[in-house]
């Protein structure tokens, strides 16, 4: 079974992590500090960052390349292998030797009878931009590969790789080539003007505006003003539980209530699935609602099972 979607090209540009998952039973406290005492059990890799991204687009039966930056560490090498496993490109990926690979580490307990929940989060990384010859050597690859795909998703976690002249270089490349941009920022949304697509969450827009965001109304003023202030053709807001809202290249604001209320179990990686999602969507030319509750499907889909998850096509059916 597949989505009604012609298969598509789609380039993810931004900071790839591997988030790894120790997970065990708690069995008591430590007699050192006032700290539970997880018993491992075992231990599980993900792609994260813009990595999972581009494992949804792999997913749902479209071709991902993937371009970012690496080190030369076992982590990276494992997150090399997770991706090429999944069928995603790596034309795009470059190695930098002086720089760690970001892996973040989730603590996290089980039982038999309830959920599993995380105890402690170790995150190892560095927010250093990427500078010198890999930024241009990087720039170069995303140059070489926008001709021949009809997106690219730009996902900044702010961790150094989406610099500005990563960003100058996809949107003059884009518009170069007539292909379709989307963006997924942590708040650095002033950084990309000009993109057809920004998406962010209402934390984020707020940060921007400079003010508070409470009702329906609000969401559609901050649309229009994203729009105008960032020169896009279209913004979409994730406001957690309330679901999310859009605005489309005609001006038209609409609200889409949150897919799954009632069985979230990790969020993590939720907004990666909708951007994915939408993000393809568009490509295989959906106009943005349909984009927007495809999306609003699949990551309600997403925070129903632990880590961040892939979806398949039948899910999202």
């Amino acid at each position: 079974m597949s989505l009604p979607l012609t298969p598509r090209r789609i380039l993810i540009v931004g900071d790839l992590v591997l988030d790894e998952y120790l997970i065990g039973r708690v069995s008591r406290l430590s007699r050192e500090a006032p700290v539970p005492v997880l018993e491992q059990t075992r231990a599980e890799y993900m792609p994260g960052g813009a990595a999972n991204p581009a494992a949804n687009v792999q997913s749902l039966g479209s071709q991902a390349i993937m371009a970012g930056v690496l080190g030369a560490d076992d982590a990276g090498r494992r997150l090399r292998e997770l991706l090429a496993q999944r069928g995603v490109d790596l034309a795009g990926v470059i190695t930098d030797p002086d720089r760690p690979t970001t892996q973040k580490t989730r603590i996290v307990a089980e039982g038999a009878y309830v959920f599993a929940h995380h105890l402690a989060r170790v995150d190892r990384l560095s927010r250093e931009p990427v500078s010198g010859d890999r930024e241009r050597h990087l720039c170069d690859r995303i140059a070489t590969l926008t001709p021949g795909v009809d997106a690219v998703l730009v996902s900044d976690y702010r961790l150094g790789v989406v610099t500005p002249a990563v960003v100058a270089t996809v949107r003059e490349e884009a518009r170069r080539h007539g292909v379709l941009t989307t963006v997924d920022t942590q708040g650095n949304l002033a950084a990309f003007r000009g993109f057809d697509l920004v998406r962010c969450n209402a934390q984020e827009a707020a940060g921007y505006l400079g003010r508070a965001l409470h009702t329906d109304g609000d969401f559609e003023e901050a649309l229009r003003e994203l729009v105008a202030g960032l020169d896009a053709r279209m913004a979409l807001i994730s406001r957690g539980a309330a679901g999310l809202s859009f605005i489309t290249p005609e001006g038209e604001v609409r609200h889409l209530p949150a897919s799954n209320r009632t069985q979230v179990f990790d969020v993590t990686g939720a907004g990666d699935t909708l951007i994915a999602v939408v993000t393809l969507a568009l490509a295989a030319g959906l106009d943005l609602p349909t984009a927007a509750a495809l999306g609003n499907r699949a990551a309600g889909i997403a925070v129903t099972r632990l880590g961040n998850v892939a979806v398949r096509p039948d899910e999202v059916l």
